[in-house]
Protein backbone atom coordinates (compact mmCIF):
# COMPACT_ATOMS: atom_id res chain seq x y z
CA UNK A 1 0.00 0.00 0.00
CA UNK A 2 2.82 2.40 0.88
CA UNK A 3 4.61 1.61 -2.36
CA UNK A 4 1.49 2.38 -4.40
CA UNK A 5 0.91 5.57 -2.41
CA UNK A 6 4.42 6.99 -2.67
CA UNK A 7 4.72 6.16 -6.38
CA UNK A 8 1.46 7.98 -7.14
CA UNK A 9 2.31 11.05 -5.05
CA UNK A 10 5.87 11.24 -6.36
CA UNK A 11 4.64 11.11 -9.95
CA UNK A 12 2.24 13.95 -9.22
CA UNK A 13 5.06 15.97 -7.65
CA UNK A 14 7.28 15.41 -10.67
CA UNK A 15 4.45 16.60 -12.94
CA UNK A 16 4.07 19.78 -10.91
CA UNK A 17 6.45 20.93 -8.17
CA UNK A 18 3.51 22.51 -6.33
CA UNK A 19 2.05 19.05 -5.67
CA UNK A 20 3.85 18.60 -2.37
CA UNK A 21 2.76 15.92 0.08
CA UNK A 22 3.38 14.20 3.39
CA UNK A 23 2.40 10.73 4.57
CA UNK A 24 1.48 10.23 8.23
CA UNK A 25 1.44 6.61 9.37
CA UNK A 26 -0.43 6.21 12.65
CA UNK A 27 0.44 3.15 14.73
CA UNK A 28 -2.43 2.65 17.15
CA UNK A 29 -0.52 0.92 19.92
CA UNK A 30 0.11 -2.20 17.84
CA UNK A 31 2.03 -5.13 19.30
CA UNK A 32 3.68 -6.26 16.08
CA UNK A 33 6.55 -4.70 14.12
CA UNK A 34 4.45 -2.11 12.25
CA UNK A 35 6.65 0.75 13.42
CA UNK A 36 9.88 -0.99 12.38
CA UNK A 37 8.46 -1.82 8.94
CA UNK A 38 7.24 1.75 8.47
CA UNK A 39 10.58 3.23 9.56
CA UNK A 40 12.49 0.96 7.22
CA UNK A 41 10.23 1.91 4.32
CA UNK A 42 10.63 5.61 5.10
CA UNK A 43 14.43 5.33 5.14
CA UNK A 44 14.49 3.55 1.80
CA UNK A 45 12.06 5.89 0.03
CA UNK A 46 11.45 9.53 0.99
CA UNK A 47 12.17 10.03 4.69
CA UNK A 48 11.51 13.77 4.50
CA UNK A 49 7.91 13.12 3.37
CA UNK A 50 6.95 10.32 5.76
CA UNK A 51 6.14 10.78 9.43
CA UNK A 52 5.20 8.05 11.87
CA UNK A 53 2.92 8.77 14.81
CA UNK A 54 3.10 6.09 17.50
CA UNK A 55 0.35 5.94 20.12
CA UNK A 56 1.39 4.30 23.39
CA UNK A 57 -2.04 2.77 23.95
CA UNK A 58 -4.64 1.56 21.50
CA UNK A 59 -7.30 4.27 21.11
CA UNK A 60 -9.38 2.70 18.37
CA UNK A 61 -9.54 3.56 14.69
CA UNK A 62 -11.35 6.84 15.25
CA UNK A 63 -8.85 8.01 17.84
CA UNK A 64 -5.91 7.09 15.62
CA UNK A 65 -7.35 8.86 12.56
CA UNK A 66 -8.19 11.95 14.59
CA UNK A 67 -4.66 12.23 15.98
CA UNK A 68 -3.20 11.77 12.51
CA UNK A 69 -5.38 14.50 10.99
CA UNK A 70 -4.56 16.91 13.82
CA UNK A 71 -0.88 16.46 12.94
CA UNK A 72 -1.41 17.03 9.22
CA UNK A 73 0.02 20.17 7.60
CA UNK A 74 -1.45 20.01 4.11
CA UNK A 75 -4.18 22.03 2.43
CA UNK A 76 -6.05 18.77 1.98
CA UNK A 77 -6.02 15.68 4.16
CA UNK A 78 -6.78 12.15 2.97
CA UNK A 79 -7.85 9.55 5.49
CA UNK A 80 -7.07 6.14 4.00
CA UNK A 81 -7.05 2.62 5.42
CA UNK A 82 -3.66 0.93 5.32
CA UNK A 83 -4.91 -2.33 3.82
CA UNK A 84 -4.84 -1.02 0.25
CA UNK A 85 -8.46 -2.03 -0.42
CA UNK A 86 -9.11 1.21 -2.33
CA UNK A 87 -7.09 2.07 -5.43
CA UNK A 88 -5.00 5.03 -4.32
CA UNK A 89 -5.07 6.78 -7.69
CA UNK A 90 -8.79 7.36 -7.11
CA UNK A 91 -7.60 10.25 -4.97
CA UNK A 92 -7.78 12.26 -8.19
CA UNK A 93 -11.54 11.70 -8.33
CA UNK A 94 -11.92 13.04 -4.80
CA UNK A 95 -9.69 16.01 -5.61
CA UNK A 96 -11.82 16.88 -8.62
CA UNK A 97 -14.99 16.61 -6.53
CA UNK A 98 -13.65 19.08 -3.96
CA UNK A 99 -12.44 21.43 -6.68
CA UNK A 100 -16.00 21.60 -7.98
CA UNK A 101 -18.09 21.43 -4.81
CA UNK A 102 -16.14 22.85 -1.84
CA UNK A 103 -17.43 26.16 -0.49
CA UNK A 104 -15.45 28.76 1.45
CA UNK A 105 -12.51 26.38 1.61
CA UNK A 106 -14.58 23.63 3.21
CA UNK A 107 -15.62 20.29 1.80
CA UNK A 108 -15.49 16.53 2.32
CA UNK A 109 -15.19 14.01 -0.51
CA UNK A 110 -16.30 10.54 0.56
CA UNK A 111 -15.14 7.43 -1.27
CA UNK A 112 -18.11 5.15 -1.91
CA UNK A 113 -18.54 1.43 -2.56
CA UNK A 114 -22.31 1.66 -2.97
CA UNK A 115 -22.06 0.78 -6.65
CA UNK A 116 -20.53 -2.57 -5.70
CA UNK A 117 -23.51 -3.86 -3.70
CA UNK A 118 -24.60 -6.29 -6.43
CA UNK A 119 -21.09 -7.40 -7.38
CA UNK A 120 -19.60 -10.80 -6.65
CA UNK A 121 -17.43 -9.49 -3.79
CA UNK A 122 -20.52 -8.49 -1.79
CA UNK A 123 -22.95 -11.16 -2.94
CA UNK A 124 -20.56 -13.93 -1.83
CA UNK A 125 -20.39 -12.59 1.73
CA UNK A 126 -22.15 -14.62 4.40
CA UNK A 127 -25.87 -14.04 5.00
CA UNK A 128 -25.23 -12.71 8.51
CA UNK A 129 -22.64 -10.21 7.30
CA UNK A 130 -24.93 -8.82 4.60
CA UNK A 131 -27.85 -8.79 7.05
CA UNK A 132 -25.86 -6.80 9.62
CA UNK A 133 -24.59 -4.43 6.92
CA UNK A 134 -28.12 -3.63 5.73
CA UNK A 135 -29.35 -3.29 9.30
CA UNK A 136 -26.55 -0.84 10.06
CA UNK A 137 -27.33 1.26 6.97
CA UNK A 138 -30.99 1.39 7.99
CA UNK A 139 -30.10 2.51 11.50
CA UNK A 140 -27.77 5.19 10.11
CA UNK A 141 -30.60 6.49 7.92
CA UNK A 142 -33.14 6.50 10.77
CA UNK A 143 -30.78 8.38 13.07
CA UNK A 144 -30.18 11.17 10.62
CA UNK A 145 -27.23 10.62 8.28
CA UNK A 146 -28.99 10.84 4.94
CA UNK A 147 -27.85 11.43 1.42
CA UNK A 148 -24.71 9.29 1.87
CA UNK A 149 -24.92 5.66 0.75
CA UNK A 150 -21.54 4.56 2.14
CA UNK A 151 -20.47 6.22 5.38
CA UNK A 152 -17.82 3.65 6.32
CA UNK A 153 -15.41 3.56 3.37
CA UNK A 154 -11.89 4.28 4.64
CA UNK A 155 -11.09 6.74 1.87
CA UNK A 156 -12.15 10.32 2.66
CA UNK A 157 -10.61 13.63 1.60
CA UNK A 158 -11.02 16.80 3.65
CA UNK A 159 -10.11 20.37 2.87
CA UNK A 160 -8.03 21.88 5.64
CA UNK A 161 -10.89 24.19 6.57
CA UNK A 162 -13.25 21.24 7.02
CA UNK A 163 -10.72 19.17 8.97
CA UNK A 164 -10.05 22.09 11.33
CA UNK A 165 -13.71 22.15 12.32
CA UNK A 166 -14.48 18.43 12.35
CA UNK A 167 -11.57 16.68 14.05
CA UNK A 168 -10.97 18.88 17.11
CA UNK A 169 -14.66 18.31 17.93
CA UNK A 170 -14.61 14.50 17.64
CA UNK A 171 -15.65 12.42 20.64
CA UNK A 172 -15.98 8.85 19.33
CA UNK A 173 -12.77 6.84 18.93
CA UNK A 174 -14.04 3.46 17.77
CA UNK A 175 -15.18 2.11 14.38
CA UNK A 176 -18.27 4.32 14.25
CA UNK A 177 -16.28 7.57 14.21
CA UNK A 178 -17.06 8.13 10.51
CA UNK A 179 -20.69 8.82 11.46
CA UNK A 180 -19.82 11.58 13.93
CA UNK A 181 -17.37 13.03 11.42
CA UNK A 182 -20.06 13.29 8.73
CA UNK A 183 -22.69 14.42 11.23
CA UNK A 184 -20.52 17.38 12.24
CA UNK A 185 -19.97 18.24 8.58
CA UNK A 186 -23.72 18.20 7.91
CA UNK A 187 -24.45 20.28 11.00
CA UNK A 188 -21.95 22.89 9.84
CA UNK A 189 -23.27 22.88 6.25
CA UNK A 190 -19.95 21.62 4.93
CA UNK A 191 -20.49 20.13 1.45
CA UNK A 192 -20.18 16.33 1.37
CA UNK A 193 -19.64 14.73 -2.03
CA UNK A 194 -19.88 10.97 -2.48
CA UNK A 195 -17.52 9.62 -5.13
CA UNK A 196 -17.48 6.05 -6.46
CA UNK A 197 -14.08 4.39 -6.03
CA UNK A 198 -12.44 1.12 -7.02
CA UNK A 199 -12.39 -1.24 -4.06
CA UNK A 200 -11.76 -4.91 -3.38
CA UNK A 201 -12.15 -7.09 -0.31
CA UNK A 202 -9.02 -7.63 1.78
CA UNK A 203 -8.77 -10.59 4.16
CA UNK A 204 -7.63 -10.13 7.74
CA UNK A 205 -10.27 -7.74 9.11
CA UNK A 206 -10.17 -7.40 12.89
CA UNK A 207 -13.87 -6.59 13.10
CA UNK A 208 -15.87 -9.13 15.11
CA UNK A 209 -19.19 -9.13 13.27
CA UNK A 210 -21.49 -9.77 16.23
CA UNK A 211 -19.64 -7.96 19.02
CA UNK A 212 -18.61 -4.93 16.97
CA UNK A 213 -22.01 -4.62 15.28
CA UNK A 214 -23.72 -4.37 18.68
CA UNK A 215 -21.09 -1.88 19.88
CA UNK A 216 -21.47 0.23 16.72
CA UNK A 217 -25.25 0.34 17.16
CA UNK A 218 -24.82 1.48 20.77
CA UNK A 219 -22.27 4.11 19.74
CA UNK A 220 -24.55 5.33 16.97
CA UNK A 221 -27.37 5.89 19.44
CA UNK A 222 -24.91 7.54 21.84
CA UNK A 223 -23.76 10.01 19.18
CA UNK A 224 -27.30 10.99 18.20
CA UNK A 225 -28.51 11.37 21.81
CA UNK A 226 -25.51 13.43 22.92
CA UNK A 227 -25.94 15.92 20.08
CA UNK A 228 -29.73 15.93 20.38
CA UNK A 229 -29.58 16.68 24.13
CA UNK A 230 -26.86 19.28 23.68
CA UNK A 231 -24.32 17.36 25.73
CA UNK A 232 -21.94 17.46 22.76
CA UNK A 233 -21.58 20.65 20.76
CA UNK A 234 -19.36 21.87 17.93
CA UNK A 235 -16.90 24.64 18.77
CA UNK A 236 -16.34 26.44 15.46
CA UNK A 237 -13.49 28.43 17.00
CA UNK A 238 -11.27 25.36 16.94
CA UNK A 239 -10.25 26.18 13.35
CA UNK A 240 -8.44 29.28 14.59
CA UNK A 241 -6.75 27.38 17.40
CA UNK A 242 -4.99 24.83 15.21
CA UNK A 243 -3.99 26.93 12.20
Amino acid sequence: MLKETTEYLENKRLENSENTYEIIIVDDGSRDNTVEVALEFAKESNPENIRILVLEKNRGKGGAVTQGVLCARGERCLMVDADGATRFSDLEKLQDALDNEAKNGRGVAVGSRSHLVTTEAVVKRSFIRNFLMRGFHTLVYVLGIRGIDDTQCGFKLFTRGAAQIIFPNMHVERWIFDIECLMIAQQQNIPIIEVQVNWHEIDGSKVNLMVDSVQMAKDLLLIRLNYLLGLWTVDTNTAKKIQ
